[in-house]
């Protein structure tokens, strides 16, 4: 008998303007075995004239951050999507974006986790 996996999605940003480098929300996602960050363009937003880098940084206690190595580019294109996926990264989770200077991303991220 097939067993039903959890899941659950979190949004981690809805509709903010991201400039410089930004941290998201942390997560807490010890119960979950692989992750799923989705970052989303929104329509309205200028295209980029720069590639702007997501950064996958894990915790053990959603106080002290380091980069896990999972690396992803934001989209470049107004209504287009991008992904970054992990596996084994322990309790907390949360993205550190470098936004190059002439740029602003109005952006929906978010994070889909399942056991």
């Amino acid at each position: 008998m097939a067993t039903l996996r959890n899941t659950y999605t979190a949004v981690i940003a809805r509709g903010e303007r991201w400039a410089g480098q930004v941290y998201t929300e942390p997560y807490e996602a010890a119960w979950a075995s692989e992750a799923v960050f989705f970052i989303h363009l929104m329509p309205d937003s200028t295209p980029p004239s720069e590639t702007a880098v997501a950064r996958v940084q894990i915790s053990p206690d959603g106080l002290h951050w380091v980069n896990e190595g999972t690396e992803f580019e934001l989209p470049t294109v107004p209504d287009a999507v991008s992904f970054g996926r992990v596996l084994n990264f322990g309790g907390w989770l949360r993205l550190a974006v470098a936004v190059p200077n002439s740029c602003v991303f109005k952006v929906v991220a978010t994070l889909s986790l399942k056991a």
